[in-house]
């Protein structure tokens, strides 16, 4: 974040403000059942207002909000893309693939369990967790549709899975921030992390394998059915995986993320004629509005119509919209001011930590924007966790904790409405089951109250 404080203000206008956007965004989302869009340009609005009742020239105050959208500028190309990937995922047969395969071999024992391992072995490999969410989590919800297990639970699974494997991936943009915040080796952080992360995800697992429905409720009758359905769509295909394996071969290289995603989507592009022919107007109104299928079947419909760049421009405006407000609470100088006073309190090592992990959680609630949580936290505690002689992993493993598996579970947020557009479920509904998510910080705030596995400075 770029943006400069320009003004000081006093700690109860701070609190009074933050406290009033959390609560009109909450209330518009859970009460009124808005999209949050409006209550976040509300906010922006108020703003506005404090910043000329504190003297702050409208231009300073328009130059911070450009300048925080424009950190934010891969991102959007990000997202454009995704959606153009899970349209050539979808014309090339992949998506339709990894859905077959997922109901073929997929079981009610156990189902909710596997899931999460599976997403978290994908997540881990591409280290992208909304790449994972919108390619095999998608999959995945389809399976759940076909022996009838509990759809919110199921996505609940996916999130938990996709971050699991965006925090501990090396490929991972978070995991490599969270590392280069705090100063330490990648892989020293990774090993760190370990200690907080592997307790969470046998506990996840546990809780997934005992929801997870019994076999006896598995309808084979309506999985034959969807099978069946699947292969007279012509979507089936062995080589229809291929643009998986390019994508996750192209993360092991460690090729920038948009030249990744372009490259797997052409190569679903042209997989795609191996199988059809698709005029080059109809192609290029699929990679923008997404594809459309009609094959009878609400549910397998559901899964196979989606995607485009359009399906991505709710979530870009909203991008644009929480940044903004971000730019604006950092050039009036509220986030600065709660973050003094926070530190202020802050002696033992135990309160350190719960105080680093619940301002990267704050952070996450009030701009909504992941990187930044990690980015703000680990500057703003760096040098108090120095003060009391903590290795700077320390740091790195609560940011990641508190900060990167926080963001899905913020209905305004960045990953949380990319989520909940691509899964087509509420990040209210999914919030209750995504245990890794809700563990990992609970963790993280117990391990250093009860000072386990918490490393001095040498």
């Amino acid at each position: 974040m770029n943006s400069k404080q320009h003004v000081k203000p006093h700690l109860l206008e701070a609190l009074i403000l933050i406290i009033f956007i959390i609560a009109l965004i909450s209330y518009s989302i859970m009460k009124l059942d808005s999209v949050p869009h409006i209550p976040i340009l509300i906010s922006i609005v108020v703003l506005f207002g404090y910043g000329a009742i504190k003297k702050v020239p409208y231009r300073t105050m328009e130059q911070s909000m450009i300048t925080s959208v424009s950190t934010s500028i891969s991102a959007i190309y990000i997202f454009l893309l995704i959606g153009v990937l899970i349209s050539s995922w979808l014309i090339s047969g992949t998506i339709p693939t990894l859905l077959y395969l997922g109901i073929s071999i997929i079981s009610a024992s156990f189902f909710y369990a596997i899931v999460f391992i599976v997403t978290s072995i994908i997540g881990t490999a591409i280290g992208s967790s909304l790449t994972t969410v919108a390619t095999v989590g998608v999959a995945m919800l389809g399976v759940a549709s076909s022996i009838d297990a509990s759809i919110a639970l199921t996505a609940g699974a996916i999130v938990s899975g996709a971050f699991f494997g965006d925090k501990m991936s090396p490929l991972s943009d978070t995991t490599n921030l969270a590392a280069t915040v705090a100063g330490i080796d990648l892989f020293t952080h990774i090993k760190n992390m370990m200690y907080t992360t592997i307790p969470a995800f046998i506990i996840s697992l546990i809780i997934y394998a005992v929801l997870s429905p019994s076999s006896q409720h598995m309808d084979t009758t309506l999985i034959t059915s969807y099978k069946e359905t699947l292969i007279a769509t012509n979507l089936i295909h062995w080589y229809s995986v291929l643009p998986l394996v390019i994508l996750i071969v192209c993360t092991f290289f460690k090729i920038p993320s948009l030249a990744t995603l372009a490259i797997s989507a052409i190569s679903g592009i042209v997989l795609s004629y191996l199988h059809s022919t698709i005029p080059l107007n109809e192609l290029f109104a699929i990679l923008y509005n997404g594809y459309s299928m009609e094959t009878g079947i609400a549910a397998i419909d559901s899964l196979l119509s989606r995607g485009g760049m359009n399906s991505m421009l709710f979530t870009i405006i909203l991008i644009v919209l929480s940044l903004s407000m971000g730019g604006l609470l950092f050039a009036l100088g509220i986030i600065q001011t709660l973050l003094e006073a926070l530190q202020n309190q802050l002696k033992s090592i135990g309160s350190v930590i719960s105080g680093a992990a619940l301002t990267a959680i704050g952070i996450n609630f009030t701009v909504g924007e992941q990187y930044l949580s990690i980015l703000l936290t680990g500057e703003a505690f760096k040098e108090k966790f120095k003060s009391l002689n903590l290795h700077p992993k320390n740091l790195a493993r609560t940011i990641e904790d508190a900060g990167t598996v926080i963001n899905p579970l913020v209905p305004w947020s960045v990953c949380g409405l990319f989520i909940a557009t691509t899964l087509n479920v509420s990040v209210i509904d999914y919030v209750p089951f995504a245990f890794f998510c809700l563990l990992s910080p609970v963790l993280t705030i117990l391990f250093g109250w009860l000072n386990i596995t918490i490393t001095k400075a040498s």
